[in-house]
């Protein structure tokens, strides 16, 4: 049964796992950890909402749990908190999806999990504060400062996509 389990859900959250480190080994560990739970807590499952989700839920808690261990997190000051916070326009519209997730791979850990935790997963800045153990404030300036980076990152990279047509044509 356990096999059976694995097989079938494993593809999809070690998709999941990547998304919350930049290292496929390290997305390995948390997707082996994740399931060990799993497979521990088959009992406690209740039959509420879907099995997926819950599997979902319980590697995602794993990849915190992870982040909280190695302390990704730096306090910022609320200057530079308004000074990210001033640029909000985003070119993460002009890719595709494959891309913008390989983008979020380069972000620093800390950034990438409450980007993800945000973006993605849609908990609030009050729950993420309470997953990794920070304040409001932090969950927020960690947001903007990823969305930031991210920015920085699409714009090198759509630059030098430009000029590899530009240069293949």
């Amino acid at each position: 049964m356990q096999a059976a389990l694995y097989e079938r859900f494993a593809p999809k959250m070690y998709g999941v796992c990547l998304r919350y480190t930049s290292d496929q080994e390290e997305a390995q560990d948390i997707l082996q950890e994740g399931f060990i739970k799993v497979f521990r807590n088959l009992e406690k499952f209740r039959q509420e909402g879907s099995f997926e989700g819950w599997i979902r839920r319980i590697v995602i808690n794993t990849a915190i749990e992870h982040f909280r261990r190695r302390k990704h997190l730096q306090p910022v000051t609320e200057k530079e908190e308004a000074a990210i916070e001033a640029t909000e326009e985003s070119a993460l519209d002009r890719l595709a999806e494959k891309d913008i997730i390989a983008l979020v791979r380069q972000l620093s850990p800390g950034y990438r999990a409450v980007f993800n935790l945000y973006v993605i997963e849609g908990y609030g800045h009050k729950e993420i504060a309470e997953m990794l153990g920070i304040s409001e404030g932090t969950s927020k300036s960690q947001l903007a400062r990823a969305k930031a980076v991210l920015q920085r990152l699409v714009q090198t990279y759509l630059s030098e996509r430009r000029t590899t047509l530009k240069s293949g044509s």
